[in-house]
């Protein structure tokens, strides 16, 4: 169900991006949280901030070690911390074992995950499997509905 407009009523935004046909430069608001998105100076950009496939990273290494965390809380696993480093590439879709297409190229995200503590083989690898269960990994591999909606304003003259 689309909660963004229901029976007329509006649900505020979760998030608000503005900038100008000037520059790459971008500014981010979440709820009272403000930050920046840029591109690389060599691509045009001024280098402010992360860009957007970074943001897309950060994303999901962010819930995927909240994710982690979250099951060593609740199963009592005496790990210490969590380290996720990530990656982003494009690679022939021929070269995708796994991957279901087989003709062009496609997205490649690759998550390295470093967990300290006094674990176990039998830890380490539940953490891991709950690594993928993070909902920001659920949503990049399943089927999502993107609806895009013009909004008319005047411009001041």
């Amino acid at each position: 169900m689309d909660t963004s407009k229901t029976s007329g009523e509006t649900k505020p935004p979760d998030v608000i991006v503005r900038g100008t046909s000037n520059n790459f430069l971008q500014e981010v608001v979440s709820g009272k949280h403000q930050v920046q998105a840029d591109e690389p100076v060599d691509v045009g950009g001024g280098d402010a901030g992360p860009t957007p496939y970074d943001f897309l990273l950060i994303a999901l290494g962010v819930c995927t070690s909240m994710t982690i965390g979250w099951h060593a809380r609740k199963k009592k696993i005496p790990l210490k911390d969590i380290k996720i480093s990530l990656w982003q590439s494009r690679i022939h879709a021929k070269d995708c074992a796994e991957c279901l297409t087989k003709e062009g190229m496609l997205d490649r995200l690759e998550l390295e995950i470093e967990l300290t503590g006094d674990l176990t083989p039998e830890q380490r690898s539940l953490l891991i499997e709950a690594a993928a269960k993070c909902p920001v990994h659920r949503t990049l591999t399943s089927e999502i509905d993107i609806k895009l909606r013009a909004v008319s304003k005047n411009s001041p003259s």
